[in-house]
């Protein structure tokens, strides 16, 4: 699946089956089920899971939290959109 693909599946109320559990999370965010995202990166390790965690608290306002998955990812707390870091996190995980 490409970005282009996992943006028109938004249009859906259901995500694909074979989204990896990272991607499914930004596609619920996308959704605006912040907390579902949130509850399925929790479940998940390694730098990936925190550079979602990471976005979805900065999302959230939460800088300083932000800031610690960053850390976690390897990642600078970044100066993108949120749709932009949103499609840049994607389009890695895909």
């Amino acid at each position: 699946m490409e970005l282009k693909e996992l943006r028109n599946s938004l249009a859906n109320s259901v995500p694909p089956d074979d989204l990896g559990s990272l991607v499914r999370a930004l596609w619920h965010d996308a959704k605006g089920n912040w907390s579902l995202a949130h509850e399925i990166v929790q479940d998940e390790s390694g730098p990936d899971a925190a550079w979602v965690h990471a976005y979805l608290h900065r999302k959230e306002g939460d800088l300083a939290n932000a800031g610690y998955w960053y850390r976690r990812a390897g990642k600078p707390l970044t100066q993108k959109t949120l749709e932009e870091e949103w499609d840049e996190l994607a389009a890695a995980l895909l």
